[in-house]
């Protein structure tokens, strides 16, 4: 069974204004445009329209990414998927691109190329797979 996140955005791609907003929202967890305008803004060499930061926003809102919220007279965003959250399922998909245009020979040069390190990784990941199919009754 493949596996899938609980939520996913419409689109994964982002600009580096999108990544930069999305990070800051991830630190403060919910922030309005004046918030996220002054963090940035809070670089002495950085200049950046205010109104940008609201196209941003909404951009990212209408990509999946935030939710908005009133907040009296105010908006302010949150961001739908957690930093992690959204590691893994660009590292999924990247996974499942790899693999969707690889050949078996290509995935084993690749696999044959890792290091001690990554082969450990591929060893607990390996383990912890092998764990949750128990704990789901699919044997090992």
């Amino acid at each position: 069974m493949a596996w899938s996140p609980p939520y996913r955005p419409k689109q994964m791609s982002l600009g580096p204004l999108e990544q930069e907003i999305l990070e800051i929202l991830w630190q403060l967890g919910k922030a309005t445009v004046k918030d996220i305008h002054e963090n940035i803004l809070a670089n002495p060499d950085r200049e950046l329209a205010y109104s940008s930061v609201t196209t941003v926003l909404n951009r990212l809102t209408n990509k999946g990414w935030l939710l908005c919220q009133r907040d009296g007279k105010a908006f302010s965003w949150v961001p739908r998927v957690s930093a992690e959250q959204a590691r893994a399922i660009q590292s999924y998909e990247q996974l499942q691109q790899f693999l969707a245009v690889s050949n078996p020979e290509v995935v084993t040069a690749f696999a044959d190329s890792l290091d001690t390190a990554s082969l450990d990784q591929l060893e607990a990941i390996a383990a912890r797979l092998k764990s949750l199919r128990r704990q789901r009754g699919e044997g090992a």
